[in-house]
């Protein structure tokens, strides 16, 4: 059977930026390093006053279809993954779909539309479905297009206030895709958490020390579970290593206990016992708390090792790149991870065709998912096409006075007004409210 993965890639960041270092911590009265070292982030995109979910999604979406030559005919399908939608029952994929036919002759009426919502799981699920819709022969042909796009703000004065971010990704998910091919199998790990949550609100509720040990804790089971159809996994099985990233500091944690279990009696263990011992085993311990302080102990010599950090430099620090300068795109994070490891190796000239990824999503309340995928011939036409450095550079910088107006014009709780900060050109802009309270958007040339 035909191969099934993603064909095209694209994707759109908010138009304005707020450095973390230079204007978000002085304004805190907070020491740069907390953010840049400890996060691991130096910068946040934000959406405009005429920007949001819709329009990122959409603008990503159109430069991906005229890119590639689509017209609407050539798309039997239209998910939008999200957690920031603005309606309980109208789907975030319709707005979209009226946007682009506003620049494509044709409509969507044919297509299937839907809004798949998980946390930041909700991207890969929605690739999922994609995947499984055309590997059942209902696609007549035709390709999916999945957009994940969200705005994360958070409650000012939140701890999470510095992960802040907005953009979208869009992905054309298709047969004998030309960027990476998605493999049968998954591992899953879910379990009814409550570590960050929405209940009825915009702004998250977020245990932060439980979001961090939920995450790691799904992770590791969503791990077991792959390898219970995949087989052993070992640390050169993949070229690189793309985690949902909330911040990479976080990702620095799974990583490490990724790495941890994948040389876990092999060769690379015994190398390393020369230096810092094996790997503690439960039975060799009394209770459960001794042995999990002695793998902490045993994790915190096995980072600074030669042969760990080799690794994460080569399979995991790549795929933060882009995040450094965005922060959490929630639902696009994991994707936005492939894209900059991938952005990474073409950069540096190397060649990744048929080389695996290991992809590794994650969605508060809680559930994640392992799965890997092959880098395929047309890789690279695919990569060297995305203009985001261009985008990233093209931010309008705020001051933190600026930020405070901007993240007002995005609350829902709140009524401000303020003219843009940035002209728009060639993109969808949010163009007011229609009889029924719903928003309406507009392409400006």
């Amino acid at each position: 059977m035909t191969g099934v993965g993603i064909d095209a890639v694209e994707i759109r960041t908010g138009k304005l930026k707020l450095d973390l270092a230079e204007t978000f911590a002085p304004a805190k009265g907070e020491e740069p390093g907390k953010y840049t070292k400890g996060l691991g982030l130096h910068a946040s995109s934000f959406p405009d006053e005429f920007e949001d979910i819709v329009t990122m999604g959409a603008n990503a979406a159109h430069q991906l279809m005229e890119r590639k030559g689509l017209e609407p005919a050539d798309i039997g399908r239209i998910d939008v993954a999200t957690e920031s939608a603005f309606d309980n029952s109208k789907p975030v994929s319709t707005y979209i779909a009226g946007c682009l036919e506003q620049v494509f002759d044709g409509d969507f009426h044919h297509a299937n539309k839907g809004e798949r919502k998980f946390a930041c799981i909700a991207g890969t699920q929605s690739l999922d479905d994609a995947y499984n819709w055309i590997r059942a022969g209902r696609n007549r042909g035709r390709s999916a297009l999945v957009v994940c796009t969200d705005t994360a703000l958070y409650a000012r004065g939140d701890p999470g206030e510095a992960t802040q971010g907005a953009g979208a990704v869009a992905m054309l998910i298709s047969e004998d895709p030309d960027l990476v091919e998605l493999s049968t199998e998954q591992g899953y790990g879910s379990a009814d958490e409550t570590d960050f949550l929405k209940p009825n609100q915009q702004f998250p509720s977020v245990d932060g020390k439980r979001s961090v040990q939920v995450y790691l804790a799904r992770m590791r089971e969503a791990v077991e579970d792959f390898e219970s159809v995949a087989g052993t996994i070992h640390p050169d099985d993949f070229e690189l290593l793309p985690f949902h990233t909330p911040f990479p500091g976080m990702v620095r944690k799974a990583a490490a206990l990724a790495y941890r279990h994948m040389i876990r009696d092999t060769e690379i263990e015994e190398t390393l016992a020369e230096d810092i011992g094996r790997q503690p085993r439960p039975e060799a311990f009394d209770t459960e708390e001794a042995y999990l302080d002695a793998m902490g102990e045993y994790t915190d010599q096995l980072v600074e090792t030669e042969q760990y950090t080799e690794w994460y430099d080569r399979a995991v620090d790549p795929t933060l790149d882009i995040s450094r300068e965005v922060g959490n795109w929630y639902t696009g994070s994991v994707h936005v991870a492939r894209v900059s490891g991938l952005k990474h190796a073409l950069e540096a000239g190397l060649d990744l065709t048929g080389k695996r990824l290991g992809v590794a999503s994650y969605g508060s309340g809680a559930q994640a998912e392992v799965h890997a995928e092959t880098v395929q011939p047309g890789w690279e036409a695919e990569i060297a096409q995305l203009d985001i450095e261009e985008q990233m550079a093209d931010r309008y910088e705020l001051s933190f006075e600026e930020y405070e107006r901007v993240h007002d014009i995005h609350n829902h709780d709140k009524e401000t007004e303020a003219d843009p900060l940035t002209t728009p050109e060639g993109e969808f802009v949010f163009d007011g409210w229609g009889r029924m309270g719903e928003r309406k958007y507009r392409y400006v040339e």
